[in-house]
């Protein structure tokens, strides 16, 4: 059985940076940016001190971050926890966007899949010495071309 949280117990930036899985430069740079709120200090060192609450707050950041959220986004996140009745309601416009751009990413990354099989296929084809497969998994691929092209955007390197 796990010990009893102290509720006054606090947790160096090395604790905390591991508890949440993220690097301590990492827990700076989201306080600097003001996804997390500023933390506490020591008095007699100047240290971080984390607390179990910043430590939640942390790991849904974190979790947040995993699943792609840009920083204005978490920051808007963290901001919209705090906003009463108000909040409920920007937490789900907020989601509902993230959600509808990893749908996004998630088709793009299909027909990047697709096109690499088609590819795949082609040379395999080739290597057989199978003209008529190659042409056909060619003819193929073309068609995927435009959609692959704009699946990718304009800023993704091909």
């Amino acid at each position: 059985m796990a010990p009893a949280l102290i509720a006054d117990q606090v947790f160096t930036i090395n604790q905390a940076a591991r508890s949440c899985g993220m690097a301590e430069s990492t827990l700076r740079y989201y306080e600097q940016v003001g996804v997390i709120p500023p933390v506490k200090r020591n008095p007699s060192n100047g240290y971080r001190v984390y607390t179990q609450r910043d430590l939640d707050l942390l790991d849904a950041v974190a979790c947040l971050a995993a699943a792609g959220m840009p920083v204005a986004d978490m920051r808007a996140y963290v901001a919209n926890a705090a906003r009463g009745e108000v909040g409920p309601e920007a937490q789900i416009v907020l989601l509902e966007a993230h959600r509808a751009r990893l749908a996004a990413e998630a088709r793009a990354l299909e027909a990047r899949r697709r096109y690499v099989d088609l590819k795949v296929a082609y040379w395999q084809a080739v290597a057989a010495g199978d003209q008529v497969e190659a042409r056909r998994v060619s003819a193929r691929a073309r068609e995927l071309s435009g959609t692959l092209r704009g699946a990718a955007g304009p800023d993704v390197a091909r």
